[in-house]
């Protein structure tokens, strides 16, 4: 038995922040920051509005596609760094949102892997027929971990939330085939927001030095980011049977424009096969992959049976694959 995404759904926040605004609160110009990122607008929730809320709407559309109640739901588990508090998890918080009894409910941190993280843990439940119906959320406010006065990162960021249903499927030619996770711990500096946990705790000295926001070494990001996907990219498709000209359809965390042309040339996969939206939303960590397979979804991209590749890196370093029969 395997586990297949049944439903997808998506929800961004309303207010649209551009380029061209930015231009007003950092150095930088819209031709810069499409350059080098290939991100024109992303979107910012409003004052308020919190992960769950997010998580929320994006969890009512993909249970809608894959008609399921949420009182069905015996799993729930959400990627994010930026959950509600510190605690409860924002998986609890979203299950009484929804009104579910049964499920049991937790939050992953790996940063913008999150969600294929989360995938990956719902998978092992579902095909192992411990769980008939798991949602798999990816949700973050990253602009409420913005420092809006680094240009090398507030560029980059904005809000989502993606959600995936996923049940099990006897269907020998459809199903989740193959999960891959990675982690460095000796990459922890790269890409961190250090303040606010228990070694640099909450204070005024923490704050006037701004270590609440996300800090990043982009160049170094980069490096390790492609030789990454490449190789989880390979090692995935290599457990599963299958050669880069076997794959019908990419769907990769939304980073940087150029990681992913880099790493879809090193692959030889055409660019036309991967489903590109960061233009218009940014870097939305853990929720990049499910709202880009749910905007794919929703355009028609899949048929049954074809052969989608899958893949995301986020700090940590925390990197992951997975090839999945549609």
């Amino acid at each position: 038995m395997r586990s297949l995404i049944t439903g997808t759904g998506s929800y961004y926040p309303s207010k649209v922040l551009t380029n061209k605004e930015l231009e007003k609160v950092v150095d930088t110009t819209d031709e810069w920051i499409v350059e080098r990122t290939g991100i024109r607008a992303r979107r910012i929730a409003a004052e308020g509005e919190a992960s769950s809320d997010l998580a929320y709407h994006a969890s009512l559309k993909a249970l809608e596609m894959a008609q399921v109640s949420p009182a069905e739901l015996d799993l729930i588990v959400v990627g994010t760094v930026t959950g509600d508090m510190i605690f409860p998890s924002t998986a609890a918080v979203l299950q009484g949102r929804l009104g579910n009894k049964k499920a049991f409910a937790f939050d992953l941190s790996a940063a913008c892997a999150g969600s294929i993280y989360a995938l990956a843990v719902a998978d092992r439940f579902v095909a192992t027929g411990r769980c008939k119906c798991a949602l798999v959320v990816g949700s973050e406010v990253l602009s409420r971990i913005t420092d809006w006065k680094d240009r090398n990162t507030c560029i980059l960021l904005g809000d989502g939330a993606g959600a995936m249903v996923v049940r099990p499927t006897d269907d020998p030619n459809r199903g989740l085939l193959s999960t891959h996770l990675h982690s460095d711990g000796s990459l922890v500096d790269i890409l961190k927001a250090p303040g606010g946990g228990s070694r640099i705790p909450i204070s005024h000295e923490m704050i006037d030095q701004r270590l609440q926001y996300l800090k990043m070494n982009g160049r170094e990001v980069y490096k390790v980011a492609v030789r990454a996907l490449e190789e989880v990219s390979r090692e995935a498709l290599a457990a599963s049977g299958l050669q880069t000209t076997d794959v019908d359809y990419v769907i990769a965390h939304q980073a940087n424009k150029r990681i992913l042309d880099s790493t879809l040339h090193r692959l030889g996969i055409p660019a036309s096969k991967c489903w590109m939206n960061l233009e218009k939303y940014g870097n939305t960590s853990s929720a990049s992959l499910p709202t880009t397979l749910d905007e794919a979804n929703r355009a028609g991209w899949f048929k049954p049976g074809d052969r989608i590749l899958m893949m995301a890196i986020g700090g940590g370093m925390a990197w992951g694959s997975a090839v999945l029969r549609w």
